[in-house]
């Protein structure tokens, strides 16, 4: 049994927030120069802001500030140590962390993330140092366990794909009791090295949707995340667990279509990409205007599962990619645009930890020790009145030795929670409804019971003989003599005849019924009026 446990009692130190850093990494100018012969678009002000050229008048400029600014000349050693490498650390501390290459296509976040053989990026220098900091934990022998796993999917077209498993289909995204975001049947590979890890994760990557465009040989027409699982465990009691999980993400670009000449497919896998961007903004500013205003998370996949990295629980660090050429002018505006939106968002970080509730062995049932009854009185009391206590059995026949105090009061708190656990109001709650299950059974055969007797007593009033049954004999049987009706003798008043008398001054074959008993004025008023 595991029972989370709350921020204060995990670690005071997690009760702070984390701003999200923004780091701005500005790449080299590939091919030819600009016509204009004016150079980049974007200079570098010192080692937090730059500078941004109006394309249409160069005497212009648009400055901004940023955690850490990169320049062209910035390797990727210095951006994993600037930026990425001060996070790493919380993983191991049961905490997230999430690392994300944001811009537009053709402006280096592939290269930032994966690198190349020569340069490697940001993935696999983290992985390295990740290792490094769980062997470095090891050696200490502080009685913890490490374990480390990873996963690896793309955002293809709103389709979560498997990347360790190539023949999967479209995964779901789901969230437990404790919100947190998890994908049930993507492929979890347990690592036990850093070249463990390169051999599961050179392959994934080749399966990896990209095409080619025209701003890019090798586009990514996907989003890909790397997560990263480190698992803590103490080994002796009371075996806490800390789970912490790093998130490298490799963001597909905006584009431009008619730049990019996309048709077809590629149009369709470029709408998918900008919405879901779009959704990623979106979220940026409801996140920054606060209040009640709802965050739009679940409107894209990408969004869903980037939840915890923006406005969540995780460390998180965005590198903006940015390219200098002035074709690129508006491009480079919006990620800067988006950037400077993005480094206001705060998040709160918390330790993710979980206790084992150790099993004691031979502990008999609560009711069991209620009901049995001492087979001899403790003390035992000789003839001559004085009591001898009872002889104790000695250690060695014991099975168990007594616990030390504060483990004894350790474990009579874990069972008091186990015992008002929501498990036992299960029970109680079982118990009530087949009660009441056992009411309405009971409630139905008086109701069939009485709908049989209403209907032999509708049968019956139909028959020659009222009340009784089709054997003559009568429905309820009563020991009380029947009443006989007793005739009068009294002479019953005759009744009074109507007597016609013709009238003068109507017709023969007309007439008027005159009763005896009706009244003389209203004969006479009658009268008058024919007159």
């Amino acid at each position: 049994m595991a029972q989370r446990v709350t921020v204060a009692e995990a670690a005071a130190g997690s009760k702070r927030t984390s701003r999200l850093r923004v780091a701005v990494r500005l790449r080299p100018c590939v091919g030819e120069q600009e016509e204009k012969g004016e150079g980049p678009c974007v200079r570098g002000l010192g080692p937090q802001s730059l500078e941004v050229v109006n394309w249409r008048n160069a005497t212009e400029t648009l400055q901004y500030q940023f955690d850490v600014f990169h320049g062209d000349q910035a390797t990727q050693q210095e951006v994993f140590l600037s930026s990425v490498k001060p996070v790493l650390p919380h993983v191991l501390n049961g905490q997230n962390a999430s690392v994300f290459a944001y811009g537009p296509t053709g402006a280096g976040k592939t290269h930032t993330m994966l690198g190349s053989q020569e340069q490697p990026g940001i993935i696999p220098r983290a992985v390295r140092e990740v290792f490094h900091l769980v062997r470095a934990q090891e050696s200490k022998q502080d009685g913890w366990d490490y374990s480390v796993g990873m996963s690896y999917l793309e955002i293809y077209n709103e389709k979560v794909l498997d990347l360790l498993s190539p023949g999967s289909q479209d995964l779901p995204i789901r969230e437990d009791k404790d919100r947190n975001i998890l994908i049930p049947g993507l492929t979890h590979t347990t690592l036990s090295s850093f070249s463990d890890f390169h051999t599961h994760f050179v392959p994934a990557s080749l399966n990896r949707t990209t095409a080619s465009t025209k701003l890019n040989q090798r586009s990514s027409r996907s989003h890909a995340i790397l997560l990263i699982k480190v698992v803590k465990s103490q080994i002796g009691p009371p075996h806490r667990q800390q789970t912490g999980k790093l998130y490298l993400v490799d963001l597909a670009g905006s584009e431009d279509n008619r730049r990019t000449g996309n048709k077809g497919i590629r149009l369709k896998e470029s709408g998918a990409i900008n919405l879901s961007l779009f959704t990623l903004s979106k979220v940026v500013d409801s996140l920054n205007a606060g209040g009640s205003v709802r965050i739009p998370y679940r409107d894209s996949k990408l969004t869903r599962l980037l939840q915890d990295s923006l406005g969540g629980s995780a460390h998180s660090v965005m590198i903006t990619n940015i390219a200098p050429e002035y074709r690129y002018y508006f491009d480079t505006f919006t990620a800067l645009n988006f950037a400077a939106k993005s480094k206001t968002i705060v998040n709160k970080p918390f330790v993710r930890e979980t206790v084992s509730v150790p099993i004691i062995a031979g502990k008999r049932p609560r009711e069991d020790r209620e009901v049995q009854a001492p087979s001899e009185p403790q003390n035992k009391r000789h003839k001559d009145g004085k009591s001898v206590p009872h002889e104790r059995s000695s250690p060695s026949c014991q099975p168990h030795s007594p616990p030390e105090s504060s483990v004894l009061d350790r474990l009579l708190a874990l069972e008091k929670l186990m015992m008002g656990s929501p498990e036992r109001e299960r029970l109680n709650l079982l118990k009530t409804v087949a009660q009441s299950r056992k009411e309405i059974q009971e409630l139905k055969e008086k109701q069939k019971e009485l709908e049989s007797k209403a209907n032999m007593l509708n049968k019956n009033s139909a028959g020659e003989t009222e009340g009784r049954l089709p054997g003559n004999e009568p429905l309820f049987k009563s020991d009380l003599l029947p009443l006989h009706r007793k005739h009068s003798t009294a002479a019953k008043p005759k009744k009074q005849q109507a007597v016609v008398t013709p009238l003068q001054g109507l017709g023969h074959d007309q007439y008027i019924w005159i009763s005896q008993t009706s009244s003389l004025p209203r004969l006479s008023q009658q009268l008058s009026t024919f007159g």
